[in-house]
């Protein structure tokens, strides 16, 4: 587990970097983003989503797949990192 902490870089989770761009590209705010994901029934918070990008907050597979559908993207555009195959 170490080795995995230093190479995301003490992060706990790998999504957020991608999270945060995907968003910007998009000019949602936090708050834009938390409020679409409120009506389709996932409560985060804007400090969450924060806490997310930066890393301090670990991310469940169903906030995940509703960030992903919020920003109209592939879940596998946030998980980059990983050498994923269909």
């Amino acid at each position: 587990m170490a080795n995995n902490r230093k190479k995301y870089e003490e992060k706990i989770n790998i999504s957020g970097k991608y999270i945060k761009h995907y968003r910007k590209s998009k000019n949602l705010s936090r708050e834009k983003l938390s409020a679409k994901l409120m009506l389709n029934g996932i409560d985060i918070s804007a400090q969450a989503i924060a806490n997310i990008e930066n890393g301090t907050r670990t991310i469940v597979d169903y906030e995940l797949c509703g960030i992903a559908e919020a920003l109209e993207i592939s879940i596998l555009d946030l998980l980059k990192d990983f050498n994923i195959k269909d």
